[in-house]
Order: structure tokens, then sequence, then C-alpha cells
């Protein structure tokens, strides 16, 4: 028997990272710049209530649109770290990571035709999303010469004024780069004028180094028509138990509901009760990992630029986009240096145009790792550049 494939799930390559894991599992002494994910634990209070709740049988289902105690926490959160203000009852989506709820949204509001216009470089799952839909994607390049920030004329060039969606992600996963509530107006403007959905993407909200994180649902006329993607992987390290949630009007999110609840019914129960417990008494761990995040940053930069390398100034997220040198492309540079030095680091490329010349360094890896890794770059480009 032959398996005959969508057109849709033909139409997505293979992710651009794996194939640099896949190298970097044949050696053992290889060093990760690569992963998107916190190398802090959960906080200790969010794995002891993950665990009472298990002693005391707690496994059941929760409500589809999660449990009510912890869609008011998220409520209380957004609102007072973000000026956030939704309803628990009608508004807040809790969902099996931040990237449920961005497949969520792309089923619920692209048709097939739709346009999504994504500012790239982005997360490397949008795309993909758009595609399993039925949409089409149309690429929004930032650029470093605007510190990769999205700006009405990378709209207005990319032809976006005819698209159905925008999807952004701020503080940028790959980039790091925010964009302040100066910087978002002429974009709500833009959207208010063409009638855009947004969706924004702020799972790394609280990682912002420069200022605090402004959401462009706050701004005038946006809330309407913004649907805001967060959670709890990255500023709570709590990847693997997989808990995100989505915020937005009660009609945009009753109908994400009526898709999430016949595919993944519920979120992890174990998980609601470790988030409930983060967001009530883990602001110090919060913190404390904010600001170890902040010190590597600071670490990396500089030693990029004693190495010789140009490297964008990251206020955001746990990533730094250096370039690679003259003569190299980044897919063959990070090839290189993986073989030949044994750090694995991701090409730029992977993440949609505007990001080929440059690397994703991830710094959420510890302070001696990252001495040993970036050593080990400038050993390499001492012999090759």
């Amino acid at each position: 028997m032959t398996f005959e494939l969508s057109e849709r799930v033909r139409e997505v390559p293979p992710s651009g990272i794996r194939r640099f894991f896949e190298i970097a599992e044949e050696r053992d002494d290889v060093i990760s710049l690569g992963v998107g994910e916190p190398d802090f634990s959960t906080p200790w209070a969010a794995r002891d209530a993950a665990i009472a709740s298990l002693e005391r049988g707690q496994t059941s289902y929760t409500a589809n649109r999660g449990t009510r105690e912890l869609r008011e926490a998220i409520r209380e959160y957004a609102a007072d770290r973000f000026a956030l203000e939704y309803d628990p009852g009608e508004e807040i989506l809790v969902t099996a990571g931040a990237s449920e709820a961005v497949d969520l949204a792309f089923r619920a509001f692209v048709d097939p035709g739709d346009t999504v216009a994504v500012a790239q470089p982005s997360y490397i799952s949008y795309e993909p999303g758009v595609i399993f839909a039925g949409g089409e994607v149309l690429s929004v390049p930032t650029k470093e010469e605007d510190d990769f920030r999205l700006t009405v004329d990378a709209l207005e060039s990319a032809g976006a004024e005819a698209a159905d969606v925008l999807v952004l992600c701020y503080p940028n996963n790959p980039t790091g780069a925010i964009m302040r509530e100066e910087d978002l107006e002429p974009i709500a403007e833009f959207a208010r004028e063409h009638d855009l959905t947004v969706f924004s993407d702020e799972i790394y909200a609280e990682l912002t180094y420069d200022g605090e994180h402004t959401s462009i649902a706050t701004l005038p006329g946006m809330r309407e028509r913004t649907i805001v993607f967060n959670g709890f992987s990255k500023a709570h390290a709590m990847t693997g138990l997989r808990l995100g949630y989505a915020l937005g009007p009660s009609e945009a999110i009753g109908a994400m509901n009526k898709i999430h609840q016949y595919t993944m019914l519920s979120a992890p129960t174990t998980a609601q009760h470790a988030a409930l417990e983060a967001l009530e008494s883990c602001d110090d761990d919060v913190r404390e990992m904010v600001d170890q995040y902040d010190r590597r940053r600071r670490f990396v930069l500089s030693r990029f630029r004693e190495i010789g390398m140009d490297v964008f100034e990251a206020k955001g997220a746990f990533y730094c986009f250096p370039e690679v040198p003259d003569g190299w492309t980044a897919e063959e540079f990070a090839e290189a240096v993986l073989r030949e030095e044994g750090v694995a680091v991701v090409p730029g490329d992977v993440f949609g145009p505007g990001g080929a010349g440059h690397l994703r360094i991830s710094y959420a890896t510890g302070l001696e790792d990252l001495r040993k890794a970036l050593a080990r770059i400038e050993t390499f480009v001492e012999n090759h550049v």
C-alpha cells in the first residue's frame, strides 16, 4: 500500500533546524547554541503544585477553556504586567502550548486562498501553519538597518494591504528585536486602515531587557482585531509541560475553542496546576532567570564583537543574531563550525527572508558553555576568515 500525502503536507519542507541537530548527534562534544529552550528547571513551587495535584488524583479533563482558577490568574497577570484586560469566562483560552494557540487561530480564521502576512525572520512554525490551514503566506522581510522592527514601508513594499491577517512576534525569535509603543503605533494604524486581523505572538514578553513590553492589542482600535498568544514555556521554564494561552475577543476565542474541544479537548491538567502556582508565587524566580539571561546576552554580544563578527543588538528573547563573515553563507558557516569545532548554531535563512547571512545563537545555556562555545567560534574564525 502507498500512502498519498495531501498537497498541503507536500508543500511544507522538513524543518531547516533539524538537519543540524542530526549532524550534532554524530559526536559527543557538541555545545548546542541552537535550541530555543531555557536551561533552567521549572521553579520548585510550580513543580510542587504539579506533584501535589497528582497526589490528590487530579488527573481528569478540565473545562475545555482551562480551569476557571487558571483563567482568573491569567486575567490578573495580563492586566497587571501588560495592561491587557480580558474576561476569563469568554476571552481567555488555555492551550497545549502557545503553538497550539497559534495553530488554532490559523485554522479558525484562515480560509483557502486567504493571505497571511508574516513579518520575517520569524518562528519557523508560522508558515507551515498557514499552509496547513489552506492559506497563502506573504513574507514581509524586516531589515537590520531598521533593528529588525516591522515598518509600514516593509508592509507596503510586500503588498500587505491586500492581506487578511498579519502575524507579529515581538520580542522576536530569532533576532531578539523588540518593538516599542511608538514602533507599533504606525503598524496599528496600517492594520486599522486595511482591516487586518493581527496575531501577536508575545511568548517572550517577560524577556524584554530594555524598557517594558508593549502589546499591540493595547493600542486604540486594536483589541477588537487582535489575538495575543503567550504561555509558560519561556519565562517560567515550562517547555515540556506544554501550556499556553490565547487572549482575544469572545467571538474569536469561541471559534478557536470550537476546534480545541474537538482536537485537544483540554490542556494538560497537571500543567495547569503548575501554571497557576507559577503565576501566584514564582515572580522572584522569573526575575532571577531574566537577570541571568540579560547577563548572558551582554556577554555574548561583547564576545562576538571581540571576535570581529557584526552582531545585532538584541534587546529581547534569548537569542542574538550575528552576521557571518564575508564569503560565507549562513548554512555553510553553521555546518562548518559544527563539524570542525563542535558548536551547533542555526542558520538564519531557515527563519525566512531577512535571516540570510545571519546565525541564530541561543544564550539559554550556562555561561561556562557559552564561554567555551564562543572560544571555539573564535578559533574557527581565526583559521578561516
